[in-house]
């Protein structure tokens, strides 16, 4: 296996994925899951990963990781509460620029980026109190 800092941060097909020291010495792999946005087991992606990076896997910064994370849970899932409410505001600030056919300014890009972070935290701190092995909401202050 080539040498890997961990924790050690992943986009595989699209998917964010980390991986993780594990108190015997060893490494845990955690796979997003959309239907969820908590997180699954994802030892078997492990080889994968590490030995086919590029094409449909790329390794990501911690800041990367986290906004991967928060856009798919943003995108994918629905449910009520401030951390719905804040997916809701993001939405409503692309939605805004995509009707009006131009990008992000650089004011509605750091906002996006300033929400993910905290909802990050917020999802996390209720996976953790769910009893979710994967959740971390430390990421989040790694990325910043």
């Amino acid at each position: 296996m080539p040498d890997l800092e961990l924790p050690a941060y992943f986009s595989y097909y699209r998917s964010p994925v980390k991986m993780v020291p594990t108190s015997d010495g060893g490494l845990m792999a955690w796979r997003l899951s959309i239907d969820s946005g908590g997180w699954e087991p994802a030892v078997d992606l492990v080889d994968e990963i590490l030995f086919a990076v590029g094409g449909e896997i790329s390794v990501l910064t911690a800041d990367q990781f986290v906004q991967r994370t928060e856009y798919h849970r943003g995108r994918y899932l629905q449910g009520e509460g401030p951390v719905f409410a804040l997916y809701e505001t993001v939405k409503a600030i692309a939605d805004a620029a995509e009707a009006e056919r131009r990008r992000l300014t650089i004011e509605e890009a750091a906002l996006i980026k300033g929400i993910h972070r905290r909802t990050f935290v917020m999802f996390e701190e209720q996976l953790q109190q769910a009893g979710d092995p994967g959740a971390d909401p430390t990421i989040a202050a790694a990325a910043s």
